[in-house]
């Protein structure tokens, strides 16, 4: 991976990274809901759909970059 594509997607791991680990490791296994369950999978498949939304808008604004460059 080169280095400018590597930094577009920093932001995105800065954000990924800290917030699985709190919740799957810290907030969730104390609370109510621990466990595999509709929540903790709600939880993971928001921050998945996060990712998603993340990758479509850095394409989507590499092709525009390319396109009006």
């Amino acid at each position: 991976m080169s280095s400018r594509r590597f930094s577009l997607y920093l932001p995105l791991l800065l954000h990924v990274i800290p917030t699985l680990g709190i919740g799957f490791f810290i907030v969730i296994p104390q609370s109510c809901i621990a466990g595999v369950n509709e929540l903790t999978v709600g939880f993971g498949a928001a921050n998945l759909g996060f990712v998603l939304a993340y990758a479509a808008g850095v394409k989507l604004a590499s092709k525009r970059s390319t396109a009006h460059a």
